[in-house]
Parts: C-alpha cells; structure tokens; sequence
C-alpha cells in the first residue's frame, strides 16, 4: 500500500526541514541531543520489543515518534496480544554511508531525499512474520495517520519492514484525543476516512 518513492522522501525531508532539525553526523552530536532531551529512548515493555541487534546507542527518537511508537504498540497489542518490534531508530550520517554501501536501495545521506532516520523522527516496525490480518491492521492504521498528515509511511519489501516518518504535529493532534480512531472496514483496501470506529484509548485501554 505504501510503496517507497522518491515523492515519499521528499515529503519526509520538508517534514524534517519544516522542524529545522539537524541530520545527525556523528556520535558525539548524537550524545549531545540525548543529554539535552531532544533525543529519548525506546524502552521495551508488554507490547513493544526491539530487535535485538540494535545498538543500544541508536534505540532513541524524537518525542513525537516515540509516543507514536507507543500509541501504536498499545494498539496493536491490545488487538492482536502480540508486540510489535522496533527494528531501527535514530542514525548518524556515518551510519547511513556504512548502510548505503551494503544496501543501495538505502536513502541517501544528504540532499532532498536523504534518510529522514538521521533526524531521529522515524522507525522502522517488523512486518515480517506478521498474518495478513496484522499487515491490514498496520495498513489500516497508518492509512488514517498519513489521511491527517501526521505519518509519511513506506512499506519496505526488501527488509519486509514498515518505515513510519512522524510528524511533529503528532504530539499537539495526541493532546486533542481522549482515543486513537481506528478504521476497520471489511475490504483489505481503505476507502477515504470518515467517521472510523474506536478501538482503545491512547495506550491505556483494557484488552479488546
């Protein structure tokens, strides 16, 4: 549904700029926005794993994307019992060239359609081992939070991986919800969002 292109990394990077932030180069600006708050961490818990071969350095994002992360993975858990898994974070533009050198479908380290990772505003969620069921759920979901303008989503077939940008407005949409709508039509393809039923309140609703 979200197929990665080069008008996605585009929307992604005004999204990045429209923020003024920085794409990170290396660790040591990298510590530096951790001390000062701008950079916080994924934390595992019931519904949320983290793939194990992440450094433990680069398991942190910005505010918004982690309470989006959170948001989800509550979601999720409370329909499926299952968690979902953060298989990548924030990067540094040396990590992104050793990437790009293994992988040269990885976004670029610089210019209009470098990697949004290196502002620590987006991650990539496991979507292998998913049933079709979770991969319509996810679909779903992020088709309604793209519909507000708060996600920019690609579905990466080559890791098998959802690769979510977060906006910056997700924080100030959030504090305006007592629920997160969820859109659960019959057909696998969603139409237009109009009045989507709810599901669970913003991560503290008891199991469907």
């Amino acid at each position: 549904m979200f197929r990665p292109s080069h008008e996605s990394l585009l929307i992604q990077n005004a999204e990045v700029d429209r923020l003024n932030l920085p794409r990170i180069q290396d660790e040591t600006e990298l510590e530096a926005l951790k001390a000062d708050g701008s950079l916080v961490e994924i934390l595992p818990g019931e519904s949320l794993r983290i793939e194990h071969s992440l450094d433990p350095t680069r398991r942190f994002c910005r505010p918004w994307t982690l309470s989006f992360v959170n948001d989800l993975s509550q979601a999720y858990y409370n329909r499926f019992h299952e968690q979902i898994q953060v298989n990548s974070a924030v990067r540094t533009v040396k990590v992104q060239k050793k990437l790009r050198r293994h992988n040269r479908n990885a976004a670029p380290w610089e210019g209009e359609t470098a990697s949004s990772h290196l502002a620590g505003v987006t991650v990539d969620l496991q979507r292998r081992g998913m049933t079709k069921p979770q991969i319509v759920w996810m679909e779903h979901y992020l088709f309604y939070m793209k519909a507000l303008g708060l996600v920019e989503p690609e579905e990466e077939r080559r890791h098998w991986c959802f690769h979510v940008m977060v906006s910056g407005h997700y924080n100030e949409w959030r504090e305006t919800q007592s629920i997160v709508p969820i859109e659960r039509p019959e057909e696998d393809k969603p139409e237009a969002p109009s009045t989507p039923a709810t599901e669970v309140a913003m991560g503290t609703a008891g199991s469907q």
